[in-house]
This record gives C-alpha cells, structure tokens and sequence, in this order.
C-alpha cells in the first residue's frame, strides 16, 4: 500500500490528499457511566462493528489518541473547573457537581483521552498525514463550557482542538459546525467573544440545554468583535433532512464565503437521527450524507478540505453506529 500523498500548495491554500483518519482506542470504554445511562461504552463497540461490516476499516488511517496536557484545557477551560474534575473524579463521585455528567473513578484520565484524540487528529490532518479525521471518543464534549461540566461531557473535546489548530499550526479562523441535537452551548460560550471561531448550530428548538441556559437562539450572534460569528438555527420537533440541510446550505455556506475557515470542525451528533430517544428529529442517513458534503465543500473552499469530527451524541445503536458509517463514506468520497 503506497503511503498517503502529502501537502501542495495552491494559490497560498494548503491543499490535502491522503486519507481520512480514523482515532479512536479501547480505552474510552473504560468511562462508565452506570447501568442504564444512554451514553453508554457500547456506543463506540456498535460503531466498531458498522465500520468492519461495511468493510471500511481497510480504508481509513487508524491512529491512536494520546492525552492531552492540562495545559491544553486550559486553552479553553478555567483552572478552578479543571481542578475541581480532576479532585471530585479522583474522590470517588458518580457525577459531577456542575452538572448532568456521570463518572467513574477512571474518567478524568478518558476525558484527557478523549480531548487528545482532536489535537492528535488536528496535527493529521494539518502536516499532511490524512486530509480529514473522525474522533470516536467518549466523553463527549460540546456542553462543556470555560467553568462547568455538563450534558454528559466533561472537556470540550472540539474546543481544544480549534485553540490546538491555532497554537500549533498557525490557523487564523476556524468553524465548528455542530448539527447534534442538542444545542453546543459550551462552545458557544468559549468563543462567543472571539471573531477567530466561528461557531454554528442547528439544533431541536427547546430541548435540553435550552431551558436550562436558555441560550440557543437565533439573536446570540456573538459580541464586541466577534459579533456575526455565532449562528444558532434552532428546528422545531419532527424537522428532518430538509430543514436542517436548509439551515447549513442556506445560512451557514453564504456566512462561511466571507469568513473562509481554515480548518472546519463538526461536532457530529447523530441523536438528531431518525428514532433516537432523546430527541425529535428526523434525520435519516442520507441527510448525514448531505450534510457532510455541504461541510466538505466549506472546508474545499479555503481550508484545502481539512475536517475533523468529532463523535459526540447519538442513542439508538444501531441508528448511530449506520450514521457514523456514513458520515465516514462520505468523508471518504
């Protein structure tokens, strides 16, 4: 098998062939999260298994996480709250004190694993190494703000990895597309003041965390200079591949010609999928298809095609698992 091509440039953009990355590790089954919960390690073994029995884990770039250094949280989250995760994991507690975020005594260690997976598939796909990654990581990350844990996630994995993307390599402006169902409400915070992160959700109109944060909406667009670049497209219950593809074809593409990313995150729910529990949506498996190709011809246009995705919710095994199969063939091409 001949190695993955590197870097050209053209026109001053950094232009990636290669592969797509696939990070993951065993290790992220060791977060438990206690007998019934829905974020649960088999979501990572069902997506194992959709990749091997579609015959696409020949075809992908498998890398392994390392963790991250407290110092990369810190990039994005306070001091305080990272060391009152790392003491009350370390004491034995079940969840969080900050909020809805089930643990084990191993989970602060996982979450570090799971925040590495962005800077490990950052670095990828930023020397050349895969032109684009998928993190299949557990915890999830994007209720994660500066201060607080919640909504199952402990760091904000997609936060650290944007901050990682402009430390380490350079990148001016970065998006980070999130089309959960859930409203990412810890990555709106980190950059709701920043004009170098532009961060765009569509979500389910009034489920969780809206009524807790009652943020979500289509008037928070960002403040002082960073004013424009945050897009909140909030879908009613039973909205399916038409409204949300709508809301990233038609409001997120035009916003994204003037603020050119050069590097585009997704935080890939799939919970909005067709028949997942916690939600009411209704997107099926070609809508994720649709959606990756609207993201991929944003990340062609000025970040010579660099994605990294990251895995963060999604209920129903088998429907999460057939998501995340797709999203990948279609980030294979």
């Amino acid at each position: 098998m001949r190695p993955p091509a590197g870097p050209r440039r053209c026109l001053g953009i950094l232009i990636m062939a290669g592969k797509v990355a696939f990070i993951s590790s065993p290790r992220y089954l060791e977060h438990y999260t206690g007998l019934g919960h829905p974020e649960r390690p088999q979501r990572l073994t069902a997506i194992w298994e959709e990749l091997d029995s579609r015959g696409l884990k020949d075809k992908l770039l498998w890398l392994d996480p390392a963790p991250a250094a407290e110092d990369d949280l810190l990039l994005v989250h306070e001091p305080a709250y990272v060391e009152l995760a790392r003491r009350e994991i370390a004491s034995g507690r079940a969840m969080l004190s900050t909020g809805d975020t089930n643990v084990c005594p191993k989970s602060y260690e996982i979450a570090l694993l799971a925040a590495g997976a962005g800077i490990t598939a950052v670095d990828a796909v930023c020397t050349g190494r895969a032109r684009a990654a998928f993190c299949a990581v557990r915890p999830p990350g994007h209720h994660a703000g500066p201060a607080r844990g919640m909504g199952f996630c402990v760091f904000n994995n997609a936060a650290v990895a944007a901050r990682h993307a402009q430390q380490a390599h350079d990148l001016e402006r970065v998006l980070i597309a999130d089309w959960d169902l859930h409203h990412g409400n810890g990555t709106q915070e980190i950059f709701y003041e920043d004009p170098s992160v532009f961060y765009f959700s569509a979500h389910q109109l009034g489920n969780y965390p809206m009524p807790l944060t009652g943020k979500g909406h289509p008037g928070e667009t960002g403040a002082g200079k960073a004013e424009g670049t945050n897009l909140n497209c909030p879908l009613p219950p039973g909205a399916g591949d038409e409204e949300v593809l709508a809301a990233f074809a038609e409001r997120l593409a035009p916003a994204m010609k003037d603020f050119r990313p050069q590097l585009v995150i997704v935080s890939a729910g799939f919970d909005g999928r067709r028949g997942d529990p916690l939600g009411l949506l209704d997107i099926t498996d070609e809508g994720f298809a649709a959606l990756t190709a609207v993201v991929m011809d944003i990340a062609s246009a000025s970040a010579g095609g660099r994605i990294v995705s990251f895995l963060e919710g999604g209920y129903d095994l088998r429907g999460l698992a057939a998501g995340v199969a797709t999203h990948i063939e279609a980030l294979l091409g």
